[in-house]
């Protein structure tokens, strides 16, 4: 094949699926990847938001996306999420195909997501999902947990009621019992996935159960947050990578910065996980907070492009 091969979003649908796209995270770090050693993001600000670089680059690939993030294009029918993903020959730096890189954020973070559920809660039993946020991540969060785990029930929590009630729906489709819900329903969950724009805390951590797991994947801003002090002092804290956290994850730095807990409340990071160097505590809740790293991005581009290339 010569030329720039492009990859869309519909073709990527077709290519890896979430439970797919959840192996090849977890391959990378059982081969070694280092999620401390990644780059930090460049995050420039523009009139319509925020532009974002994130390079990355493995042994077989390099690559970088560039990403827009526009607060108001919703409120115009448009996406929140833009960008283009550009996947490079490791040996040579030859250009090999250029991917949509919202469609590529919509794939990547839910298998990151569903790898920390696949590692942070239990696998014999059915779990009750609760499930914040209405828009294309809740709906691959969904299809993600669904991948990696069965589920009892599905409580999905909105601002926006159609869109909540459209949810569930679609969950019903995938043979899930679905409704919605308020936030209170953290009580009686098992996995609370928080995939929202939300800026203050979207509910009451003191009601989340010893043993729960949450998993908050909302914002990269040091300032913004979807759980609250009590939940994160109280729990057994995994991020992607330690740096990257410290630097981007307000759910921790906001804590930080009360006093509420230190730098070392940090139990482990992804790769530890996965490579059974961290064993989560029963008797404490699990929180799984994540900000998206270029590494998980890099791998998933190399898997769809390798799958392309098999058509």
């Amino acid at each position: 094949m010569t030329g720039l091969l492009q990859i869309d979003a519909a073709t990527m649908a077709r290519l890896v699926g979430p439970a797919a796209a959840t192996d090849v995270l977890s391959e990378v770090l059982r081969e070694g990847l280092d999620p401390e050693a990644g780059p930090p993001r460049t995050a420039l600000p523009v009139p319509a938001g925020e532009l974002l670089l994130m390079p990355a680059a493995t042994g077989s690939h390099v690559g970088v996306k560039i990403a827009g993030v526009a607060p108001g294009n919703p409120a115009a029918g448009l996406p929140r999420i833009t960008g283009s993903y550009l996947l490079l020959d490791g040996a040579d730096l030859r250009p090999l195909a250029l991917l949509d890189g919202a469609a590529l954020t919509e794939l990547r973070t839910p298998a990151v997501s569903a790898l920390a559920v696949r590692h942070l809660t239990p696998d014999d039993r059915r779990l009750r999902l609760v499930l914040f946020g209405t828009g294309p991540q809740a709906y691959g969060h969904l299809e993600a947990v669904l991948a990696v785990r069965e589920l009892s029930e599905v409580v999905v929590v909105g601002r926006n009621r159609v869109g909540a009630r459209a949810l569930a729906g679609y969950a019903r489709t995938l043979g899930a019992l679905a409704r919605t819900g308020t936030p209170d329903d953290v009580a009686g969950a098992d996995l609370v996935v928080c995939c929202t724009t939300a800026r203050e805390p979207l509910f009451d951590g003191t009601l989340v159960a010893p043993g729960a797991t949450v998993v908050a994947v909302g914002s990269h801003e040091p300032e913004a947050r979807e759980t609250d002090t009590a939940l994160v002092a109280r729990a057994e804290v995994y991020v992607e990578a330690r740096a990257a956290a410290l630097r981007e994850a307000g759910d921790l730095l906001v804590p930080t910065a009360e006093g509420a807990i230190e730098e070392d409340h940090i139990a482990g990071n992804l790769a530890e996980l996965v490579n059974g160097l961290r064993t989560p505590s029963p008797e404490r809740p699990r929180f799984f907070k994540s900000v998206g790293m270029a590494w998980e991005d890099l791998a998933v581009a190399g898997a769809l492009y390798t799958a392309a290339l098999a058509l």
